[in-house]
């Protein structure tokens, strides 16, 4: 099932200071990006991050974010939604 999920950013980062856990974060992404369970990632122009997951259900892209060095930390929090497919071109065959 593909999976949305938009950040929240919760409290503010300091690029200097918090060099270690953004390099945390950029192995875990790169991790999940090379298991296959990360299939897309962005920045929107609030340079919150927008990832497209791969997973069984919404619990377990729950517990999969959960994880990440950034949420852990109280950093970041992810807006999760399940994504199903467009039904609506149907209503051209009716």
């Amino acid at each position: 099932m593909k999976i949305l999920a938009i950040e929240t950013e919760l409290k503010k980062l300091n690029s200097n200071s918090d060099k270690e856990i953004l390099k945390d974060e950029a192995r875990a992404v790169l991790e999940l990006q090379q298991k296959d369970i990360l299939r897309e990632i962005y920045f929107d122009e609030n340079h919150c991050a927008v990832l497209i997951l791969e997973c069984n259900d919404k619990t377990e892209a729950e517990k999969i974010l959960s994880e990440l060095p950034l949420v852990k930390s109280g950093f970041i929090r992810f807006d999760i939604r399940e994504l199903h497919p467009y039904t609506g071109f149907s209503r051209l065959f009716e």
